[in-house]
């Protein structure tokens, strides 16, 4: 049986996985109106509640959760790798105060 993970929008590069992930492990993924984006394998453990790469990304992509950007990637991140602050920094308070 293949664990699983979310995703909010199908466009998404990430899924949250919903149990601990093992390398080697199977993850299938859907959005959260149950549509299926498919299996893909983990690379690395990847702990509940992190997220897991749904396409190889390179470095400066802007990774994209919740149908929108929320961080760019600081390395080349594989497909089935885990996403956390090792490869992605957050553009969550990065804006400008300055017109």
């Amino acid at each position: 049986m293949a664990h699983g993970a979310l995703s909010h929008e199908a466009v998404d590069d990430v899924a949250v996985v919903i149990q601990d992930v093992a390398a080697g492990d199977e993850v299938r993924t859907v959005t959260l109106e149950g549509q299926e984006l498919g299996v893909i394998k983990a690379v690395e453990a990847i702990p509940l509640g992190h997220k897991i790469a749904l396409r190889d990304m390179s470095a400066g992509h802007e990774v994209i959760k919740y149908g929108r950007t929320i961080g760019l990637t600081t390395k080349a991140i594989a497909k089935g790798a885990h996403v956390h602050i090792q490869n992605v920094r957050s553009i969550r308070w990065e804006t400008s105060t300055n017109e």
